[in-house]
């Protein structure tokens, strides 16, 4: 059995809560969540999504804040054949994310438009998992066979399993942008991201019912600490093989006299003592002798069954106290940390008054985790100062806004991730492929001016994941989406707007058949994956026009 606490070394356990790449949250303001479609902006929040769109905003300052309100669930379902029935077993988790803010300013005088903005740019929640992961659990599971085959029949298992972990990527963005004409303007941009996973978990009271009474009066069938019945396995064991390694060196003397022919229960007339017949026996028996094999075995028998059985107990009295250390009571304390930059360039059309079209490309960052273990509390996984390549992919952006009439606009964008540059298995020294074709979205909305005051919206995005088979696991999956979006702006005063927004994502289920392997045994298993997330957001909007 191998380490129990199998945990994740990336943001995926949390990873993107809703719009965005494997990695990559573009959910950046209160109104994308009411519109779903905000590449071509060019109002405030094109800080993040059109830089350059920000040039056809009036001269003066302009300020944004906004929070998102996330919550997610995720259930996860295994037919692992050694967990308890019902089968198949139910693993559910929640993603929480009760503050996702944003926040944007611009400045705009003549042709040239400055602004900064500060974002999660990834992660942005905390993942709890009260019962664990399947993952988990079935590390506890493969007791039971693995107990069964070795002689120790074994029918239950039982684990106190809960992991928690949270992902949080902030994004600090400066842009400078320039109106070449008045249709054309550019943008570039620059974004610092510093990253940071925190893993926090536990694996306790490991338990299994083994009826075998050899180990102990306790073992028979009742629940017990895995770890106790292995440490008596061990303590047993090992007395087993010296006294078989004592045997057999005691009894060469006997031998060498021509005592070797006479039978084990009439050793008293060769100088064993009624003691030494009935050790000599019970380890015979330990060894898997039958009591006819005992009873009519000779002295040279006996020795022989003890020279061959004494390595076998020394082996698995190692192995016992591998298996007693395995199934200690584990814990994980970790936090991985680090940093990179994110240049980006963008250009805005306005190609009437009616149709603006806008495009930008963000360069992959260059992003390495360093772990810290806190308190010794690696789970037999972590080690203190590793790296991990975290990189976030380059993307491409292109959107547009269209107004047929005065109080409707219509918007559409579309995101390319270049997930096929991205060493996602994190490792500079494993080269798994885990990308089929790079992420893409897709996203539609409209607006509607109801009065010189309030605005509706209503919008639908869909995501269409690339991964394949080797980078999906209970721990981390993609699926495609459907989200849908609306929500109202009101212009409080001439200088004041207020929005509020909520939307759902609806995710297909994936799924994943693969082999477990029992040592050199493959065990069929069949996993899927659910999730739902639901966003409830509002935002400021202050306008300081000259």
């Amino acid at each position: 059995m191998k380490k129990l606490l199998m945990f994740i070394v990336a943001a995926s356990l949390t990873g993107v809560l809703i719009a965005g790449g494997l990695v990559t949250n573009t959910n950046q303001s209160a109104m994308y969540t009411r519109l779903q479609s905000r590449n071509a902006s060019t109002s405030i929040d094109a800080v993040y999504f059109n830089p350059a769109g920000l040039t056809k905003l009036g001269d003066g300052f302009y300020l944004s804040v906004s929070n998102q309100t996330i919550g997610q669930s995720r259930t996860i379902t295994s037919n692992y054949p050694y967990f308890p029935l019902p089968s198949p077993k139910e693993f559910n988790g929640t993603v929480s994310a009760p503050l996702f803010p944003t926040f944007y300013a611009a400045y705009k005088l003549g042709k040239f438009a400055f602004s900064a903005g500060f974002n999660p740019i990834g992660g942005g929640g905390g993942a709890i998992y009260e019962d664990g992961l399947p993952t988990f659990e079935m590390m506890a599971a493969d007791l039971v066979p693995l107990l069964s085959s070795q002689g120790f029949p074994t029918t239950q298992y039982s684990a106190d399993i809960f992991f928690e972990g949270s992902s949080t990527y902030f994004g600090y963005q400066a842009n400078a942008a320039y109106e070449i004409n008045e249709f054309i303007s550019i943008a570039a941009g620059i974004r610092l991201v510093t990253a940071k996973n925190t893993y926090n978990g536990s694996i306790e009271n490991i338990s299994v019912n083994p009826n075998y009474p050899a180990f102990g009066a306790g073992y028979n069938g009742s629940m017990v600490l895995a770890r106790d019945f292995f440490t008596s396995g061990q303590t047993t064991l090992t007395t087993l093989a010296a006294g078989a390694n004592g045997y057999f060196a005691g009894l060469q003397p006997i031998i060498d006299g021509g005592g070797g022919a006479t039978l084990l229960t009439n050793g008293a007339g060769v100088g064993l003592s009624p003691t030494d017949i009935a050790t000599i026996q019970q380890i015979m028996g330990a060894a898997g002798q039958t009591p006819a094999q005992i009873g009519g075995a000779t002295i040279g028998y006996a020795q022989a069954v003890l020279g061959a059985a004494a390595p076998n107990f020394t082996a698995g009295a190692a192995s016992m106290g591998g298996y007693a250390a395995q199934t200690q009571d584990r814990y994980v304390d970790v936090e991985q940390t680090g940093s990179g930059i994110t240049p980006m360039f963008g250009v805005n059309f306005t190609l009437s008054e009616k149709l603006n079209v806008a495009f930008k490309y963000e360069f992959q960052t260059k992003l390495e985790l360093i772990t810290k273990v806190n308190d010794g509390k690696d789970g037999g996984l972590f080690v203190d100062g590793d790296t991990l390549i975290a990189d976030m992919p380059a993307q491409l952006t292109a959107g547009f806004e269209y107004k047929p009439i005065d109080n409707l606009m219509l918007t559409g964008s579309f995101n390319l991730y270049f997930d096929n540059k991205v060493d996602y298995d994190g490792s500079r020294l494993l080269n798994v492929n885990m990308i089929e074709k790079n992420f893409k979205e897709l996203g539609f909305g409209a607006q509607y001016t109801v009065n010189d005051k309030l605005r509706a919206s209503a919008g639908w995005l869909g995501t269409y994941t690339g991964v394949n088979l080797n980078y999906i696991s209970d721990q981390r999956y993609s699926t495609n989406t459907n989200t849908f979006g609306g929500g109202v702006a009101y212009k409080i005063t001439p200088m004041i707007d207020f929005t509020l927004a909520g939307s759902l994502t609806l995710y297909d289920i994936g799924e994943k058949e693969y082999n477990k392997f029992l040592g050199t045994i493959p065990v069929p298993v069949k996993e899927t994956y659910e999730k739902g997330t639901w966003i409830v957001a509002f935002g400021l909007d202050f306008y300081f026009n000259k």
